[in-house]
């Protein structure tokens, strides 16, 4: 049976601590004068039934702009910023879907395709994740495992990893069924790391 919207619940990934921006909440740094987190809200939203935005800092700036996506903030349970993993438990204890769909903060650029391609392998294959790889023109593969569709039901065995002191995202995923999923398109999840590389996307 088809993966619906209404059985997945969106997840913005804003709950890092910004080190290589100097500390700052990456998500609210502004591109073309609005948030980031905002740019990807408005793509990821409709890809997906209720919102969630993990985040650690400025929860009620966060709360505001997800307010017209109906969406909750959620805050790590773990202590000291253990990484994205601590924000995808975060949402998929939150959640009340079968589904949770992730995306990073930074990634304005996010492909309105995302979902319903993860959904469709997710489901042709009875795996348990699915995640993005892209391929650049000198035909590097690289996997982009942020984004992802994951089943809610994955929590428990998410908290003990964490709880074991591990952090590493495909790590993770190796103890599951994982399918990644092909896209053209490199530059949809082009994520800005630096003040730099936010100043060279303005320009462009």
């Amino acid at each position: 049976m088809a993966i619906s919207r209404d059985s997945i619940t969106g997840l913005l990934l804003a709950g890092g601590r910004g080190m290589r921006m100097g500390g700052a909440d990456k998500g609210l740094q502004k591109l073309h004068g609005e948030p980031l987190a905002l740019h990807v809200l408005r793509r990821l939203a409709p890809q997906a039934g209720p919102m969630l935005i993990s985040a650690n800092r400025h929860a009620d700036l966060y709360s505001a702009l997800g307010a017209p996506f109906r969406a909750t903030v959620v805050a790590d349970t773990l202590p000291d910023f253990p990484g994205p993993l601590a924000g995808l438990l975060a949402g998929l204890r939150a959640a009340r879907t079968p589904f949770v769909l992730s995306a990073p903060c930074d990634t304005p650029g996010l492909p309105d395709d995302l979902a319903a391609r993860l959904a469709a392998a997710l489901d042709a294959q009875h795996a348990d994740i699915a995640t993005v790889t892209t391929t650049d023109a000198q035909g590097n593969t690289s996997i982009h495992p942020v984004f992802a569709l994951l089943r809610t039901s994955l929590a428990d065995d998410l908290e003990g990893f964490l709880q074991a002191g591990e952090r590493k995202v495909r790590t993770w995923y190796a103890r599951h069924r994982a399918v990644e999923v092909a896209f053209a398109d490199e530059r949809t999840f082009y994520n800005i790391n630096s003040l730099q590389e936010l100043a060279d996307l303005e320009r462009r």
